[in-house]
């Protein structure tokens, strides 16, 4: 039984980044972890993903590109108000401009620097470096 599906996901990320392989499947699949994988590559972190319908709750085949070094799901999920960003980023990003906090905000799940562009507040879920 899994407890934090995201926490699992990243992990499994991690390791086969550490491990150097091309690709990695993550299991069980869910909108949190699409939303979360969508942003790692859009900025870059992993290549393409698919959704793999297996008969129960599918898994996602991740191609993955060597330029994660650490990451990994931010538990308890810390609220974050609009003015705490730098002292949440300072906490969790080795150093400025370097990494992204992904956080959940009522406008979405974003990265920190959106939401500082929309002045918004939301619930550290993961960082990424």
């Amino acid at each position: 039984m899994v407890n934090d599906p995201l926490a699992d996901a990243l992990n499994v990320i991690r390791t086969n980044e550490i491990a150097g392989k091309p690709e990695c499947l993550i299991r069980p699949a869910s909108r949190l972890i699409r939303e979360v994988l969508l942003i790692l590559q859009k900025q870059g972190y992993i290549g393409d993903f698919e959704f793999v319908d297996n008969g129960t709750s599918g898994l996602f085949k991740v191609n993955l590109i060597g330029k994660i070094n650490s990451c990994g799901a931010i538990k308890p999920r810390f609220a974050v108000k609009k003015c705490e960003w730098n002292k949440w980023e300072q906490r969790y990003i080795p150093s400025k401009d370097f990494g992204l906090l992904i956080v959940s905000t009522p406008k979405g799940i974003l990265t920190n620097r959106e939401a500082k562009e929309k002045n918004s507040g939301g619930r550290l879920i993961a960082y990424v470096y």
